[in-house]
């Protein structure tokens, strides 16, 4: 699978662009803030449907237009499906695959899979549990369309829940059997979603821990521990003991939602007790386990994209990437850099396509294949 070219009309600092890509390696140079990162998101629009940097849709379209387009052509074995993506302000995000619009976007989620590496990335080791808790959604939802309509149909049931704690907190009666409703359904979908998780981390630490000693070359003990109250006993159980506390705070304490994956360095939390190298290696092999996961689940190589990892690498982490990229073990890649030069110097051993788009206040300036 490969992205043959995209098109983009007033996304964030871009009024108009088109560009073909290399099946190999597409590199995006330039100085800081001209557009680099905004044409890896467009990217990424295609794949998932949505920014990596923004979940608000409105906010990425140019200031000053009122709608924004994103459109490209995925090559899956020779066939080609064209994939679009339009936004208006406010009216619903309009998707289509050949000029079809999709019934719902997650239709679309896990047909051309992507993994983006970013700085933003610490996000995952320093910010709260939700962080977490969508990196692993994100990974299974691209290979499990009835994880995806669980996980959807288990937030609807939460809201409405959480709703009616806050109807009862007004002054209205206590009505058990009315909350019961909603626990009937919670309960089922937050149970098959926590098995899910279970199953998908059982393998996935396995290859994180592979790819960690693989990037690091060091010998320190790597894990992540599955945090979730569907450990500790029955769903339904928990949600009958926590009543009086989701009552004082009108909304639903125990369950899924409130899982959390523990990042941990010699059984020590990483956040607290990680080097900045140690941190970035953590990451990256987060990252790498994502992309050989579904890989092997979907038998195609996802898109990979890196933001500005280059610049943030020591040589050593730089050199075990190259050596993956010269054994063929990714698909198409693309890669944002404000030196040229650098990337010239790192690739110039790399026997695979590489085609250099130059980009300049939100236009492509120069192309260069090599």
């Amino acid at each position: 699978m490969f992205l043959k070219n995209i098109s983009v009309l007033n996304f964030k600092n871009y009024e108009e662009v088109s560009v073909k890509f290399s099946m190999g390696v597409n590199f995006f140079t330039g100085n800081n803030g001209e557009g680099k990162t905004n044409l890896l998101d467009a990217i990424h629009y295609l794949s998932l449907c949505k920014s990596y940097f923004n979940a608000i849709d409105s906010q990425n379209i140019k200031r000053d237009s009122e709608f924004l387009m994103v459109q490209g052509d995925f090559d899956k074995e020779g066939k080609v499906d064209v994939i679009s993506c339009g936004i208006k302000r406010g009216q619903k995000k309009q998707f289509k695959k050949n000029k079809k619009e999709y019934n719902r976007l997650a239709e679309h989620i896990g047909l051309f899979p992507s993994v983006m590496i970013s700085p933003s990335d610490i996000s995952l080791i320093l910010g709260g549990s939700e962080i977490r808790r969508k990196f692993i959604d994100s990974v299974i939802c691209q290979y499990s369309k009835s994880y995806l309509e669980d996980l959807i149909n288990y937030n609807r049931v939460l809201s409405q829940r959480n709703a009616l704690l806050k109807y009862f907190s007004k002054g209205s009666r206590f009505d058990q059997s009315s909350l019961d409703v909603w626990n009937s359904q919670l309960v089922p979908l937050g149970q098959k979603i926590y098995e899910e998780r279970s199953e998908f981390l059982k393998e996935f630490v396995e290859r994180f821990q592979e790819h960690y000693t693989f990037i690091a070359d060091e010998k320190e003990k790597v894990d992540l521990l599955y945090s979730s109250h569907l450990k500790d006993g029955e769903f339904m159980q928990s949600l009958n003991e926590s009543i009086q506390k989701d009552r004082a705070l009108n909304y639903t304490t125990v369950g899924i939602h409130k899982d959390d994956l523990v990042f941990q360095l010699n059984e020590f939390p990483v956040k607290k007790f990680g080097s900045q190298g140690q941190q970035k290696s953590f990451l990256i092999a987060l990252k790498l386990a994502q992309f050989e996961f579904i890989k092997g689940i979907k038998k195609i190589k996802p898109l990979l994209l890196l933001d500005d990892v280059f610049d943030k690498l020591d040589g050593s982490r730089v050199q075990k990437i190259m050596e993956l990229i010269s054994q063929d073990h990714f698909g198409q890649i693309f890669i944002t850099d404000t030196s040229q030069e650098r990337l010239f110097k790192i690739f110039d051993d790399i026997e695979i396509g590489q085609k250099y788009f130059e980009i300049n206040n939100g236009a492509v300036v120069n192309e260069e294949v090599k």
